[in-house]
């Protein structure tokens, strides 16, 4: 059975969410991509496991011990027989192992969390011999579906990097604008946010953002239009940046938000889903492979919608 989007989705809200479950669904047609769901020793990731599957989008293999696999299975009423299952040891790590050794050997295309904790799941991707390093930093973006935006608004990074510095940043925004350029913006537009809009030598984040943009300017991001420091209304308001008389030219109009630090990043990631009725998907990048990190509390949307974007840009 192959579930019409629809059925996993509140298309209504979070049209443009459904619109990349569709993309990858036609995407994933005639090629097969092995997800590999690491662990997935609870109800909610073999719920999970089993929307994946009815989706079309992707192959899941399960990974972990095969003994709390089936009770997992059991309690989300899912036939774990219709999965490929890896059978490893009971510690996480195990799983968290066999997970990076398939996905350097290309046996599968992405990852995606299951119930170990995400330190469990990210100490094996950066392991420097076994893991899935490459030359960038590793990162996170989130794409956010808004009822009150027009198109999808990235942020990045609300989940890995805790205070990054500009060598930090400038691998951040490398992987979120290779990653909308593969999602198919051409030209993001990139706001790089601070406190405020001006340059303050008390404030090292709008520091950061001039040297970014200088470095934009200097082509370090062929297609992307960077600007900076702007205070995050006059990144989303047109009408707060000319009340400012602030000239941009993405005020009210930006693809990507590149947050100071993962405080204000997390608390305004939480703030659009839980006041500004926003859903979400987002992506480790920086990593060989997509990694989908996923919370107890994400929706199954956000999780399918997660999945799509591994699909679209592995």
């Amino acid at each position: 059975m192959v579930l019409e989007p629809e059925e996993s989705f509140n298309g209504k809200a979070h049209p443009r969410l459904l619109d990349l479950m569709m993309k990858a669904r036609a995407s994933a047609l005639g090629k097969e991509h092995a997800l590999a769901l690491v662990y997935p020793c609870d109800r909610l990731a073999m719920d999970a496991a089993q929307h994946m599957r009815a989706s079309g989008m992707v192959r899941p293999v399960l990974i972990g011990p095969r003994q709390l696999i089936e009770q997992a299975a059991d309690q989300a009423s899912v036939d774990w027989s219709h999965f490929e299952l890896i059978d490893t040891g009971t510690l996480p790590q195990d799983a968290a192992r066999q997970a990076t050794t398939l996905a350097r050997n290309q046996n599968v295309q992405s990852i995606m969390k299951g119930s170990l904790h995400t330190d469990e799941l990210m100490s094996a991707v950066v392991n420097k011999e076994t893991g899935l390093r490459t030359n960038c930093r590793i990162s996170h973006t989130f794409l956010f579906d808004l009822p009150q935006c027009h198109k999808l608004l990235a942020l990045t990074d609300c989940v890995v990097n805790i205070s990054p510095d500009l060598r930090a940043k400038q691998d951040i925004l490398t992987n979120a604008v290779g990653f909308l350029q593969k999602l198919g913006i051409a030209e993001p537009k990139v706001g790089i946010v601070a406190a405020v809009e001006t340059v303050n030598p008390a404030i090292v984040a709008t520091l950061d953002a001039k040297a970014l943009v200088d470095m934009s300017r200097a082509g370090s991001w062929p297609g992307a239009l960077v600007e900076g420091p702007l205070g995050f209304d006059n990144a989303i308001s047109a009408q707060a940046a000319r009340i400012k008389k602030i000239e941009s030219k993405l005020a009210g109009d930006a693809d990507l938000l590149l947050m100071p630090d993962l405080n204000a990043g997390n608390m305004l990631y939480k703030s659009l889903i839980y006041i500004g009725g926003a859903d979400c998907a987002g992506l480790v990048l920086g990593a060989s492979v997509p990694i989908v990190l996923t919370s107890r509390a994400d929706s199954l949307q956000s999780r399918l919608a997660s999945v799509a974007l591994a699909v679209l840009t592995s």
